[in-house]
């Protein structure tokens, strides 16, 4: 008798999924023969993408359903470049769109073992916008005869022209809220809008005010508009790089949810991939799960500590091949631009990164636009949500997230005039060379050179700040070294240790401070303890640099040795 119902039920759950086909069939028929590009595009694009290698985020889905048809229903979500977000919109879109039956797209994921599920699968109509679109018609099409300022005017005008495809008797309204409460009441369904890469518009005439301001007018006519949005609007999931441009130190369109990578909220886990994601990822492709974790990951993103750059690692799966993918994105290109800009101590700070420190940051007056800098801090938050840094909340410190990144910040120093280096790197280089060849009164009269130069802290107060200093002296070894700092070796820990990269001839060199004691000591140390151990299996030579300061002769003291493995 239990299976018997089963069955019925299973027969009924059939046939009322075939006359939603049906319906939809109805539908597409009465709308012509294309499907809207922007009203009820169907979800296409979304089957294409599950089609690869597809990493479950549908989870992101639930959490918008349970801000549907209320006052939090307008969500912005902010994140860097190639971070998944036009992914994430076309899942949207095929979630909600009522002219389309997903069943067969979600259910294997897990969407569809949450309980908003079925309550929400493909019952709104859906306006999809990608900006960067619009953005690029008026680039590429001269016959248009139309340039970013008529952007806000050609969105109208599209979303219209889908509209009076269905209903042509709303053409003669001119309102686009109006036009859109007829056709809502028309269907007997409400909106939910996806926008994709919303501050394009806002980047591309970030010289033009009056542009912006009629975008941020568009928009307010759809979600702060008090005879549309509570009637019309069930919800709105909006994302960009940057959060919602201010207006003085409000957001100019203050009714929307804001989830940054500064304060994603429970869309952290969603704006890239997490450890677990990777690790199967790897399983299943044949990865090395160290290598991808050493290039890809590092974002901290709000309670999530390891967030990998998703673009990157599917290239990476891809491709085989564990490199910079960052370097074929706009957002590289603009990088010496931003560390170029002329504030004092910016590229000081942008050296004890490539160093490998932490620096603090203040993000709260950061504008949120590509024009307003007033200092340093600006820029440095700009670049945090590039995706260039990454900020840990708690502690408000920033930091180069991985070696992917780190690899075009290299680039810089190995373009030392534009970046006003010069003499920095030429010094770097040079100690570099008399370490490798033992010449150690050269290398602690060029570590006292560079402790005295403007990058690098002039007052010694304890052994760490001496290590500030040497990571700043070796600063050239980012292109031809790994760094790794208090490497566990033998029977202690190293302070600084250089292990060569791949495919190069160079020793790797193991460095040991001290403070007010001796060079010799140093060097004892680093054989008592067996430091080189850990190094066995790069074979080749290695270099033993003992580095000491005398608190009371103010001076450096240094004693280079060379062994074998």
């Amino acid at each position: 008798m239990e299976l018997g119902i089963i069955t019925i039920i299973e027969k009924l759950l059939f046939v009322l999924r075939l006359c939603n086909r049906m319906c939809s069939y109805n539908y597409e028929m009465r709308k012509g023969d294309n499907m809207g590009m922007h009203l009820n595009p169907g979800n296409e694009a979304f089957a294409e993408i599950i089609n690869g290698d597809y990493v479950d985020k549908t989870g992101l889905i639930d959490i918008v359903n349970g801000t549907i048809n209320t006052l939090n229903k307008l969500t912005c979500i902010s994140r860097p470049r190639r971070f998944g977000k036009s992914i994430a919109a076309s899942m949207l879109v095929a979630y909600y769109d009522c002219s389309c039956d997903s069943h067969e797209l979600f259910k294997d994921y897990e969407i569809s073992k949450c309980e908003s599920y079925e309550k929400h699968l493909n019952q709104y109509n859906v306006i999809s916008l990608d900006i960067t679109g619009f953005i690029s018609e008026v680039k590429s099409n001269k016959a248009i005869n139309k340039d970013v300022s008529d952007v806000p005017d050609m969105i109208r005008e599209a979303i219209k022209k889908d509209i009076v495809r269905i209903y042509p008797d709303l053409q003669d309204i001119t309102s686009l809220p109006e036009c859109l409460k007829q056709y809502g009441e028309k269907s007997g369904r409400k909106f939910v809008f996806v926008i994709d890469e919303w501050d394009a518009l806002i980047r591309e005439a970030k010289e033009d005010g009056e542009t912006q301001k009629r975008y941020l007018s568009f928009l307010r006519s759809l979600f702060k508009n008090r005879d549309f949005t509570p009637y019309v609007v069930a919800g709105c999931y909006m994302t960009g790089i940057l959060p919602i441009k201010k207006d003085g130190t409000q957001s100019a369109i203050s009714d929307f949810r804001e989830y940054s990578v500064l304060k994603p909220g429970r869309f952290a886990k969603y704006t890239g991939f997490t450890e677990d994601d990777v690790r199967k990822l790897c399983e299943q492709n044949g990865l090395d799960f160290l290598m991808t974790k050493k290039w890809y990951d590092g974002y901290s993103i709000g309670k999530e500590k390891s967030i990998y750059n998703p673009y990157s690692v599917m290239q990476a799966v891809n491709m085989e091949e564990y490199c910079s993918y960052w370097k074929y994105t706009s957002a590289a290109d603009a990088l010496e631009t931003y560390i170029n800009m002329n504030f004092d101590g910016l590229k000081e700070m942008v050296l004890r990164l490539i160093s490998g420190e932490e620096i603090e940051v203040s993000t709260d007056e950061f504008k949120n636009d590509f024009v307003s800098f007033r200092k340093k801090d600006d820029v440095l938050t700009l670049m945090i949500h590039l995706g260039y840094l990454t900020y840990d909340c708690v502690t408000g410190q920033a930091r180069i997230p991985n070696a992917e990144v780190q690899s075009e910040f290299v680039k810089l120093v190995g373009n030392a005039e534009l970046t006003a280096l010069a003499n920095l790197i030429k010094t770097s280089q040079k100690l570099l060379d008399d370490t490798l060849v033992g010449n150690s009164d050269e290398v602690a009269q060029a570590i006292e050179r560079i402790r005295q130069s403007n990058y690098a802290p002039t007052f010694y107060n304890n052994e760490q700040a001496l290590r500030y200093v040497i990571k700043f002296a070796y600063i050239v070894c980012v292109d031809r070294y790994m760094k790794v700092e208090e490497l566990p070796s033998g029977c202690g820990i190293a302070d600084v240790v250089y292990i060569p990269k791949r495919n190069r001839p160079d020793p790797a060199i193991v460095v040991e401070l001290k403070w007010n004691k001796s060079e010799s000591a140093a060097i004892s140390q680093i054989k008592e303890k067996n430091y080189p151990a850990v190094l066995e299996e790069y074979g080749g030579e290695i270099v033993l640099v003992g580095i000491n300061y005398d608190d009371k002769t103010k001076s450096h003291s240094c004693v280079i040795e060379r062994v074998e493995k």
